[in-house]
């Protein structure tokens, strides 16, 4: 009599395509990926092919600002009045507005000023100059149809007193969606960095 043989290619085979089946339409590890991504780009931009050289005392380090929790995230707020905060339906931010904001001033500053701007890592630790400050507002005003980014910006150098200075700039939407205000929001953030800037100045010889 012969014995009769265990369908066990049959099972692996089924287990498989159990497994498959369901990475593919059951399992998603990065959620639903979002129409596009917010960016902020700078107006101001260091020419490709230009050198800066100086002394990693005399750079100038942007620090990483603040926020507050409402910031603390890749969405876009919406403030609906003085004590409600919404956000902004498929608007997502390519990253959190504080590293968003970070950049832009480094690119901003290096190119307006001519200065040295570094990531504190890249100095050493022998950096002297600081800009440091918290991203105070940086979403939309519902109540006025406008976006506000409001930058608290503290200057810091060594042996020197700390400066600390507010700077705001708004721009109107005409409705509220991920485009317009992405646009309006990239538009006042360029202006609050251009500000910082002339307050920055250029280097001293």
């Amino acid at each position: 009599m012969m014995r009769k043989k265990r369908p066990m290619a049959k099972i692996k085979l089924l287990l498989a395509l159990s497994c498959s089946l369901m990475a593919a339409g059951c399992v998603s590890l990065g959620g639903k990926a979002p129409p596009s991504m917010l960016v902020l780009s700078s107006s101001q931009n260091i020419a490709n092919g230009t050198v800066q050289r100086g002394e990693a005392k005399d750079a100038l380090i942007i620090l990483i600002p603040e926020v507050p929790r409402k910031l603390d995230t890749n969405r876009v707020p919406v403030q609906i009045d003085a004590s409600n905060i919404a956000y902004i339906k498929d608007a997502v931010w390519s990253d959190k507005p504080a590293a968003l904001m970070q950049r832009l001033l480094m690119e901003t500053i290096g190119a307006q000023t001519g200065r040295l701007v570094l990531h504190e890592v890249n100095a050493g630790g022998k950096a002297q100059h600081f800009l440091a400050g918290e991203l105070m507002e940086f979403g939309v005003d519902a109540a006025r149809n406008e976006v506000v980014v409001v930058f608290d910006a503290v200057r810091m150098q060594n042996g020197m007193a700390i400066e600390k200075r507010r700077f705001e700039a708004r721009s109107t939407v005409v409705e509220i969606t991920p485009a317009t205000a992405g646009a309006a929001l990239n538009e006042a953030a360029n202006v609050v960095a251009a500000d910082i800037a002339s307050w920055i100045g250029t280097p001293t010889s």
